[in-house]
């Protein structure tokens, strides 16, 4: 019988044993297991600790240069033609 929590699982040698494969998988995965003997308990972890998924992403720089410069005032001119031209079709529908 083994106790299993977050990121915790406790076991006894003799469950050990006979689960040995799938407890090194689950502790490949970043769970912490507890191994309980007569003597106390020991913890089985892998060596290096596993990455998440954002931690391998690479980065990269993405530019989008179709993009006008902001600071002349285009920009916002014409989202706010478009804004306009969406609120005249709207005064428009019965």
């Amino acid at each position: 019988m083994y106790m299993c929590y977050r990121n915790h699982m406790e076991v006894t040698i003799t469950q050990f044993r006979k689960d040995l494969f799938s407890l090194v998988k689950e502790a490949e995965k970043g769970v912490e297991i507890w191994v309980k003997h007569k003597t106390g308990r020991f913890k089985i972890e892998p060596e290096n600790k596993p990455k998440s998924k954002l931690d391998r992403l690479t980065r990269t720089d993405c530019i989008n240069y179709d993009v006008p410069d902001p600071s002349d005032g285009s920009l916002l001119r014409e989202m706010t033609a478009l804004w306009e031209k969406d609120w005249d079709e709207f005064e428009r529908l019965p």
